[in-house]
Parts: C-alpha cells; sequence; structure tokens
C-alpha cells in the first residue's frame, strides 16, 4: 500500500512531468518558428519521453493502489533568445527535474518504502542521461554560435534522433 505522503509527492512529480512535457512542445515551437526543424524534432521526442515518464509515475500509484490527482499544469515560457538560449533552458530544467527525483527518493527512504525508492531508481539513472544529453547540446551550440553552417549542421543531426 501506498502511504499518503509518498503518494502526494508521486503526484507533484506526474505535475512536473507533465509540465517538462509541456515545456519542451514550447521549445519545439520556438525552434520551429526560427526555421530549426531538426531541433523542432528532437524537442517534440523529447516532450514524448516526458509524457512516458508521467505515465510510468502514474502506473506506479496506481499498481501500489494509491489515486492519481491531476492538477494544472502551468504555462511554459514561449520565446527565447536563440536555440542557444532555447537549449541551456532545457538543461537547467533538467537540473531541476533532477533535484525534484532526488526529493522523491529521500520521501522514499524517510517513509520506508523500499518499492518506491527501487522504482526511483529507473528515474535517478535517467535524470543523469537527460542532463548529459541536453548539456552536450548546449556545449556544441556554444562552439557554433556565429557559424550558420555549423548551426544548420547540428540541426540536421539533430533532426535524426530517433
Amino acid at each position: 500500500m501506498l502511504g499518503r505522503k509518498m503518494q502526494d509527492a508521486l503526484n507533484e512529480q506526474i505535475n512536473a512531468e507533465l509540465y517538462s512535457a509541456y515545456l519542451y512542445l514550447s521549445m519545439s515551437a520556438y525552434v520551429e518558428s526560427v526555421k530549426m526543424p531538426g531541433m523542432a524534432h528532437w524537442m517534440r521526442l523529447q516532450t514524448g519521453e516526458e509524457q512516458e515518464h508521467a505515465m510510468k509515475l502514474f502506473g506506479h500509484v496506481v499498481e501500489r493502489g494509491g489515486r492519481v490527482t491531476l492538477k494544472a499544469i502551468d504555462t511554459p515560457q514561449a520565446e527565447w533568445a536563440s536555440p542557444l538560449a532555447a537549449f541551456e533552458g532545457a538543461y537547467a530544467h533538467e537540473q531541476k527535474v533532477t533535484g525534484l527525483i532526488n526529493d522523491l527518493v529521500k520521501v522514499a527512504r524517510e517513509e520506508k518504502d523500499t518499492a518506491a525508492d527501487a522504482f526511483l531508481q529507473w528515474f535517478v539513472k535517467e535524470q543523469v542521461e537527460e542532463e548529459e544529453t541536453a548539456d552536450e547540446i548546449v556545449q556544441k551550440l556554444k562552439k557554433i554560435v556565429g557559424a550558420p553552417d555549423g548551426l544548420r549542421a547540428l540541426d540536421g543531426e539533430l533532426g535524426q534522433r530517433q
């Protein structure tokens, strides 16, 4: 049985993951508007990943006899100064999500909920990957500032994401 404190914390994280999806979708719309279709494709796939994360959490709450309660999703930012700024925002957001996941692990351990702790380890590993990927793109974008050919090449590379 899922304890109330853990259930509430997981419901908050479901909301955070859905917000993440909404944020990436907004980033996709932005980079599409500045004619970076590969980056837009990358962001749309990231939107889907965030939705999958929310559904994993949803499933865990249900499996444990808990009750999922959904809240309103905040409106995400809609404009960025550049594709670099958008990806810097994505990286900062992933760092924030890592903190949220770490807080969930702390709640699981405080509540002695070993099932939730074990379940959350997937998210801990996923956040390492999420941060690494976003930072890698930021670093590439920083190297090609002022180089339109480099930006187009990176856009093409990001458009190959499966």
